[in-house]
């Protein structure tokens, strides 16, 4: 498998079976900090059949270690945004060719062809920092496109090139700058998918999803507003069309866990932990315990209800202590 290998070929769960893990056994020996948790609680390698018997390892570990495979210096770190006092994120991304060919598979998977759309970013505060997975993704998605823009803060020149364009159009914007424009101008937007990629952190109060979308949807007389799910510790992207359902590309998966007990995986419709299958982290770690708590169906969708809250959790991540 090369850098930008055959996961994107990835068409049942036979073949995502396989390469998870074939994936798996190599970031067991290859990833030093995978290694070590792995060693920690005891698991024997050869003895994980199945991709669903894989372990995840605990996000926080991009904070205080470099998650990181690759046989040669990374082409770029990206790195999580942080609240004042806050460690972000590291992930050391070995091949940005990969990034590239996995955010742009997924944009197809779900919306087609980049260059039917225009691309308007309201991204102002990934703007305004180094390291931003999502302004590169989004930079490159512009370009694809061949129309669209980042705006910081000029909502007036926004809405003025929006209503001159007449091709269709995704607004991607941070939720707490979405609601910011909706509050301060209420456009019926045209022709316009509406796409908030989470991220109040302490700009607003937070609401529940349902909630926000529906000022959302209000403000914008739009009747859905789109979602992307993505973070700086994974490669890929999963989008919603509207009701808070997240899809995922073929070689991502999504299973939810005990809160209390990471080891014990929920069925289909049950509250918990998520833990993200990730196949473009080919050079990190592709099994992530996230701090998020959701549900995943029995389709594979799956809808994000929260944070996890910190004093629910009884264990503890080896690693990190």
């Amino acid at each position: 498998m090369t850098d930008t290998g055959n996961i994107f070929d990835i068409r049942s769960d036979e073949a995502f079976e396989r390469a998870a893990l074939e994936l798996f056994r190599r970031q067991a020996v290859e990833c030093p900090p995978y290694r070590e948790y792995l060693s920690l609680i005891g698991v024997e390698t050869d003895r994980v059949d199945s991709w669903r018997k894989i372990p995840y390892l605990p996000i926080e570990l991009f904070k205080t270690h470099d998650v990181y495979c690759g046989d040669r210096e990374p082409e770029i770190v990206f790195t999580s945004s942080a609240t004042t006092g806050m460690t972000p994120s590291r992930h050391p991304m070995r091949s940005l060719a990969l990034y590239e060919e996995a955010f742009r598979a997924s944009f197809r998977t779900f919306y087609g062809d980049p260059a039917r759309w225009s691309l308007y970013a309201l991204l102002p505060n990934y703007l305004r920092r180094k390291g931003s997975s999502l302004v590169y993704m989004a930079d490159r998605l512009i370009g694809d496109c061949g129309s669209g823009g980042f705006y910081l803060d000029d909502h007036e020149a926004l809405l003025r090139d929006m209503a001159a364009d007449p091709k269709p159009k995704i607004l991607l914007g941070v939720s707490y700058a979405l609601w910011e424009l909706a509050e301060k101008h209420a456009p019926k937007l045209h022709d316009t998918v509406v796409m908030e990629t989470g991220g109040m952190k302490g700009y607003r109060e937070e609401l529940p999803k349902e909630e926000f979308h529906a000022i959302l949807c209000r403000a914008f007389g739009v009747a859905e507003i789109h979602s992307e799910y993505g973070m700086a510790e994974l490669t890929s992207q999963a989008y919603s069309a509207g009701n808070n359902r997240f899809r995922c590309p073929s070689w991502m998966r999504v299973t939810t866990r005990d809160i209390n007990d990471p080891f014990d995986l929920l069925p289909a419709g049950t509250r918990g932990g998520m833990n993200i299958a990730d196949l473009a982290n080919r050079w990190s770690c592709a099994f992530i315990e996230t701090q998020d708590a959701g549900r995943v169906f029995h389709d594979g969708s799956f809808e994000i209800e929260g944070r996890i809250d910190h004093a629910e959790i009884r264990g503890c991540n080896l690693l990190v202590q």
